[in-house]
């Protein structure tokens, strides 16, 4: 045997008095003498056999060796966390412990059969941690790598159509785009124009709503892109002033000569408010569903406010609370969300809370077809800045209330008497302002506009018809529902009676026509001869 020079791992299990562990190799035959020869003790990772070689220990056991020895540790810990807490709480935990001592006694007694499973070297406080720890970690990882995985599906990209909208040019030099639907100007018997809703485009209009209907009824439906939505040109001051004129200069544009009826959903009826504010004496009267108005109106109460908005989301109050305080940082989460040209779920991209009705309609395809269309739209120009400002003027001074659109007036004659009764007795008042009907349909169920804004809106706008819907929500009342539809054309314009009847001019018959070019002939002839006669 020759002498080999020892290894690091030797030179540190010499400086160790005994690790208590000794390993024996045999290289070859079973001779005793072999045996006492090769017997060295070593280290727990390495031993020495004939010729110096250096034999590592099977990774078997090196794996036994480590558990045991982290069971040691775990063993240690909990030690050393019951004597921290019983020098922290004293005598009541002692007690405690005490008596959950006695039934872990109690149930270890009667488990201690399971001890005959394990190896007779191991020490069982040390063993069943472990074989716990490792059963936990199997059971995990069974559990992850069987369930059933669903195939990703990767959003579906925005695509821009290319420019289909009719574009009118304001007095501004703007360009304004509309979306026209019914029966012809010169044969509508009712007029309507709809300003579009927070991510939405001209395209929206009443969604769904059929031509046979509109031609049934005699009307004609003209829907505009807002100002930088669609394929209309951004206004650098907008407000809800010139969004009325807006209107006012379209209707004259598309030869809207008579009175003509707004139409409002969710977020466009602030533009159809503005309507009513600022050109009252060009409309016919007004159709609202579920129609916002602002949280902040100096008419509203603190109850009322409170109302307003407490069936909002979390995420949309704070995207109100930006929008008021803090409008730059609306462009960021725009620009992660529905202009980040990827299609989204609508609620979570608007922050909306949902009822069952409008859950449903949500999962129909002709709903999401339609939804992604109009969204596509409403994106084209990828700007953010449409956006925040179509935001920011629903939570900022509209310039007006409520309250101004239809107000008390007191009457005043000249004279002393007409003074001394408006002192010492009741005067007399009218309504003036926008007395038009105005008629507002509400879901119950709605989830995105209170229920209780109606409440509000009625009690400045006390001419104003409500329509309360029970089991609707935000959008399954407007949004593709023939039999609602209906209800509403026939709630605006009573009985139908088909488009406007343009007559003919009357053409001369056959005789008639003969009777003329005879009489035509006669009188050549007597010119002819008459200048014969002269001559």
């Amino acid at each position: 045997m020759t002498v080999t020079t020892k290894t690091w791992k030797e030179d540190l299990a010499s400086l160790v008095d005994d690790t208590g562990i000794n390993h024996y190799y045999t290289n070859g035959g079973g001779d005793d003498d072999a045996i006492e020869m090769n017997k060295t003790r070593i280290d727990e990772f390495v031993v020495v056999g004939d010729e110096g070689v250096v034999v590592e220990e099977p990774f078997k056991d090196q794996v036994k060796e480590f558990l045991k020895a982290s069971g040691e540790m775990v063993l240690e810990l909990g030690k050393g966390c019951r004597d921290i807490v019983q020098q922290s709480f004293g005598d009541e935990v002692k007690f405690v412990v005490k008596k959950c001592e006695d039934n872990w006694d109690k149930v270890s007694g009667k488990l201690s059969f399971m001890n005959d499973y394990l190896p007779e070297d191991r020490d069982p406080a040390q063993a069943w941690p472990i074989v716990f720890f490792v059963f936990f970690i199997a059971l995990s990882v069974l559990l992850v790598h069987t369930e059933p995985r669903i195939p990703k599906i990767p959003p579906k990209e925005v695509y821009l159509h290319p420019p289909s909208a009719s574009r009118v040019q304001l007095p501004d030099g703007r360009h304004l785009a509309y979306h026209e639907q019914g029966v012809p100007a010169d044969r509508a018997r009712f007029s309507l124009i709809a300003p579009h809703s927070f991510l939405s485009s001209r395209l929206a209009g009443i969604p769904g709503v059929k031509d046979s209907l509109l031609e049934e009824f005699g009307v004609r439906l003209v829907t505009y892109d807002l100002p930088g939505f669609g394929e209309s040109d951004p206004h650098p001051g907008r407000s809800l002033n010139s969004s009325a004129l807006d209107i006012l200069d379209l209707a004259d544009a598309v030869s809207m000569k008579d009175k003509f009826w707004v139409v409002g959903f969710s977020g466009g009826a602030m533009h159809a408010w503005a309507a009513l504010r600022y050109i009252p004496d060009r409309l016919a009267g007004a159709a609202m569903f579920a129609p916002v108005v602002n949280p902040y109106d100096s008419s509203m109460s603190k109850e009322e406010r409170y109302k307003t908005w407490e069936r909002w989301t979390s995420r949309r109050k704070l995207m109100y609370f930006l929008a008021r305080r803090f409008p730059s940082f609306l462009s960021y989460f725009y620009r992660r969300s529905f202009l980040s040209g990827k299609h989204g779920q609508l609620d979570k991209w608007l922050s909306l809370s949902l009822g069952e009705k409008d859950r449903t309609l949500l999962e129909q395809s002709r709903f999401e077809e339609f939804w992604q269309r109009d969204v596509e739209e409403s994106v084209r120009q990828g700007n953010p800045k449409p956006f925040k400002e179509e935001a920011v003027l629903q939570v900022s001074n509209w310039g007006f209330s409520l309250a101004d659109i239809q107000y008390q007036k007191k009457l005043q004659g000249k004279g002393i008497l007409p003074w001394l009764k408006s002192i010492y007795g009741k005067a007399e008042t009218e309504w003036t302002g926008f007395l038009n009907p105005i008629h507002i349909w509400q879901g119950m169920d709605d989830q995105v506009v209170s229920p209780s804004t109606t409440e509000f809106v009625h009690r400045l706008l006390p001419g104003a018809t409500i329509h309360k819907l029970p089991i609707e929500g935000h959008f399954s009342f407007f949004y593709f529902c023939d039999e609602c539809h209906r209800q509403i054309f026939s709630t605006l314009f009573g009985t139908p009676q088909g488009p406007i009847i343009i007559p003919e001019p009357e053409q001369p018959s056959t005789e008639e026509n003969l009777d003329h070019n005879s009489t035509q002939t006669n009188l050549e002839e007597e010119v002819y001869l008459t200048d014969f006669i002269t001559e």
